[in-house]
């Protein structure tokens, strides 16, 4: 294989800046084809985006022999089903985040990986951006010092601005996000913690309903204790007041800390009363640059960005924090 050959499965708002456009922009990929139950939505969007073929039925573009990977960009509830079937034609798959409704469906997917010449990425982008790679940076150089605990919040109102709106307002829906906002937000972040410091031995956490504005969890509590002996903990409440809004992930090192807004482009860095600001501004397509990687992996160039087992272990941690 030569070129990466894609289908989208999904092509909803996600698809319309942060990921589509990038699979023609990325060198030795091209978008063939799109789908999307609506047809003419489906249509408008192939038009609209120059791609040349369109379908209305998942199985109509996956059984398309030209096509040889496969965007999964649909809520959380139809990816297993969808990553089955890819793995099962042998396509290789960039898998929206969550991985899976939870870790059991996320497990299937790993096990099927297994007897499938598939290659399989979790779309956790941020890992690429130039920003969240500062970061790690810093951290592998020991800029603070030794990183000896991780404190996480996203405090956000009712009808918060950090997602996208939707008619059916799915993300709050547990039988399509299979939980609250918590699970469309932070798979984002704890993947960082992931990708920032390493796996983790235990994790315990709280979640309850308390404003009732829909069926799904608004305030979560968890604490994770690294296999490397660092100790985080999270704090996510989507019921606060405006003025209390709070985006911060802090690093606590021996020389210093860190801090930075998942969702924003800055970095502060300090130490010895001393605050250095940096400031990383993301590339038009935000997804660009994991599908760059996630390409360069399929074609035999690279290690993979974002593993299958690595999703499972975020879905994991999601389960406990929310179950």
């Amino acid at each position: 294989m030569k070129t990466v050959i894609w289908g989208i499965i999904g092509c909803g708002d996600v698809t319309e800046i942060k990921s589509g456009p990038a699979f023609n922009k990325v060198k030795n990929s091209s978008l063939l084809a799109v789908m999307r139950r609506d047809a003419k939505k489906a249509k408008d969007y192939a038009e609209r985006h120059e791609v040349p073929f369109w379908y209305s039925n998942a199985d109509d573009l996956l059984n398309n022999k030209a096509i040889n990977a496969i965007y999964i960009a649909t809520p959380p509830s139809s990816h297993l089903e969808y990553a089955l079937k890819a793995i099962k034609r042998n396509k290789h798959v960039y898998l929206e985040k969550p991985m899976a409704l939870n870790a059991h469906e996320a497990q299937q997917i790993c096990e099927a990986l297994k007897s499938s010449k598939s290659k399989l990425t979790v779309a956790h982008y941020r890992r690429q951006l130039p920003m969240f790679l500062k970061v790690k940076q810093l951290i592998n150089d020991g800029e603070i010092g030794e990183i000896r605990c991780v404190d996480l919040r996203l405090l956000q109102p009712i009808g918060t601005d950090l997602i996208t709106v939707t008619e059916d307002n799915w993300r709050t829906n547990k039988s399509i996000s299979g939980g609250g906002l918590f699970h469309d937000l932070a798979p984002h972040q704890l993947d960082l913690i992931y990708y920032f410091l390493g796996d983790y031995k235990n994790a315990y956490g709280y979640a309850i309903n308390q404003s009732k504005t829909y069926d799904a969890d608004d305030v979560v509590n968890g604490i994770i204790q690294l296999k490397n002996g660092i100790q985080c903990r999270g704090l996510w409440a989507f019921n606060v007041n405006d003025s209390s809004r709070t985006d911060e992930l802090k690093l606590y090192g021996s020389l210093g800390e860190i801090k930075l807004s998942i969702f924003g482009n800055e970095i502060e860095i300090t130490k010895n009363g001393t605050t250095k600001v940096l400031k990383l501004e993301h590339p038009e397509h935000v997804q660009q640059p994991m599908i760059t990687a996630t390409v360069n992996y399929f074609l035999g160039k690279q290690d993979n960005p974002c593993a299958a087992h690595e999703g499972l272990r975020i879905m994991e941690l999601i389960d406990t924090f929310s179950g």
